[in-house]
């Protein structure tokens, strides 16, 4: 669970849980009602027309890849409240931004080429009599 590290850098199994809980329309659905404020289950049922089970079920995903946390009401503990993760939601933000950033993006041809073009890229540096590491 991506919570339970968030000081340091996300594993790439962390990532991935994240990116599996969002990537059902349902689940973004809910996680973006959420981002709006906390709220609890029956607002989001009511709201997101999804069956009580079905909520239920994605919020645990959510919860389980730490984007969501829950809370029971201080009164009546049959009530339970879910917001975001601010500081897992923090920690993958500035994860994405620099995952994600264009500048980082190398679009030069790599240093060994595969294939047909390391050959023939081979060949050619042997002909301008240079060695290669092909």
């Amino acid at each position: 669970m991506y919570a339970e590290t968030m000081t340091n850098e996300p594993t790439p199994e962390e990532i991935t849980a994240v990116f599996r809980a969002l990537a059902d329309p349902n689940r973004l659905r809910i996680f973006a009602a959420l981002m709006r404020g906390a709220s609890c289950n029956g607002w989001l049922a009511e709201e997101l027309g999804l069956p009580a089970n079905l909520l239920s079920h994605h919020l645990k995903v959510l919860r389980a890849a730490g984007l969501i946390q829950d809370r029971r009401d201080v009164l009546d503990g049959r009530w339970i409240y879910y917001q975001v993760n601010l500081p897992a939601l923090t920690g993958l933000h500035q994860w994405l931004v620099q995952f994600f950033d264009p500048a980082g993006a190398v679009l030069q041809p790599p240093a060994h080429l595969c294939g047909p073009e390391g050959k023939l890229s081979g060949e050619l540096m042997l002909e301008m009599g240079e060695e290669t590491a092909v």
